[in-house]
């Protein structure tokens, strides 16, 4: 048998790339790509522990492989995401004066009345895509509320976002068309900002220009890379997640029939489906000093992969972890990353999964997918479905 391969990029690792994760625990642990210049760790203990030693293994250049992504400026679009202390305590404290968990539960309310809008007429037409007529328009509806976006742009600013993260086959950085996107999303929230800060609300635009912590505040920029981490990574991972679900849970019969009989289940639901097939598969770091690793050198500055999606199937971690179980304790996962760096908006995700599901559950008797004509997206970091078309019998 070859050595085994992994490349983020690639269009069948995609397609399913947990049998090459299992060869990667299994055969690799550390495993080194010498074309694409990065290190990988796949073990369930590993990912975790890096996840939390920001002084091993920093966010400084950022959190994605591709070259126009990664370096000292990656903060600019990844906001604190691509920082260590002190910058990203100062950062992330600012932020959460402003993302608050209260205001995260104040939308419950809202959620359900955009999960009702979008779903209703859908559910009522026998058949929709699951992502261009749901879990695509909800998360962004839901971020576009929380920022004041007006609901007339959302439909372009999920566009944008869709092509920032896209990736096309043959090439190892952000194409052309997802570069401009960037562009023209950071040139919209500079504007948002702008008329916020002449004229206030009582959105979370404006509780970030408010923020301040002894006398410290965020400036435009800041804000501005922190709206476009939450447009780009808040809104993409929520909609694969539903889509996710709906997928798997449909594939795993037995599994989906306990949400239907009892709707205290979705959680098990949107919990299970985090840890077998999260939305957010790698997150990068850089290596800070010399450092081994299953007696291997690991230079400084080196690029090293955390691979969530590899670790969450680690049969060190989960008994039998291939199976789709909502019965299992998935208390484990590592999904929304750990350590300083757990991500900001785990809550409002599965608030929005939950209650979007619950309704789901709630409105449709049965539904069908129509695999054959699912389209997977092509991302480095992030796996789900661009399309996945489904038929429903209304409940």
């Amino acid at each position: 048998m070859d050595p085994v391969s992994y490349s983020p990029y690639d269009y069948a690792v995609h397609d399913d790339p947990y049998p090459v994760y299992a060869r990667l625990r299994r055969e690799a642990p550390l495993y080194r790509n010498d074309d694409l210049d990065f290190w990988a760790v796949s073990r369930h203990a590993d990912v975790a522990a890096a996840f939390r030693d920001h002084q091993r293994f920093s966010n400084v250049n950022g959190v994605s492989l591709d070259p126009s992504a990664w370096g000292p400026a990656a903060h600019r679009t990844m906001s604190f995401l691509a920082m260590d202390p002190p910058s990203h305590t100062r950062m992330r404290a600012l932020v959460a004066k402003g993302f608050t968990p209260r205001r995260v539960r104040e939308l419950e309310g809202d959620i359900l009345r955009l999960t009702r809008r979008h779903l209703t007429p859908a559910v009522a037409a026998g058949g929709f895509d699951v992502v261009a007529d749901f879990a695509g328009k909800l998360p962004m509806d839901v971020i576009s509320e929380l920022m004041g976006v007006p609901e007339a742009d959302r439909d372009e600013l999920r566009r944008l976002a869709d092509l920032v993260v896209h990736r096309e086959e043959g090439l190892t950085d952000v194409p052309p068309a997802g570069m401009e996107a960037a562009l023209t999303l950071v040139g919209y929230y500079e504007g948002l900002v702008a008329e916020r800060r002449a004229r206030p609300g009582a959105d979370l635009t404006s509780a970030l220009l408010a923020a301040e912590e002894d006398g410290d505040r965020l400036t435009d920029e800041e804000i501005i890379a922190f709206l476009f981490l939450m447009v780009v990574a808040g809104n993409e991972t929520t909609t694969k997640l539903l889509a996710n679900a709906l997928y798997w849970g449909r594939r795993n019969p037995a599994e989906l029939a306990k949400p239907w009989k009892d709707p205290a289940r979705v959680t098990d639901w949107v919990e299970e489906t985090l840890r077998y097939d999260p939305s957010s598969q790698i997150l990068a770091r850089t290596v800070a000093h010399d450092t081994e690793l299953y007696g291997t050198a690991v230079p400084a500055e080196s690029r090293m992969v955390l691979l969530i999606g590899a670790a969450n199937r680690d049969e060190r971690a989960f008994s039998e972890p291939d199976r789709y179980d909502l019965d299992r304790d998935t208390s484990a996962l590592i999904s929304f990353g750990g350590g300083r760096h757990f991500c900001l908006g785990a809550n409002l995700a599965r608030l929005e999964a939950r209650i979007a599901l619950t309704e789901f559950v709630r409105q449709v008797r049965s539904f069908e997918l129509d695999a054959g004509q699912a389209v997977r997206v092509h991302s480095v970091n992030v796996r789900g479905f661009a399309r996945l078309p489904i038929s429903v019998t209304p409940a």
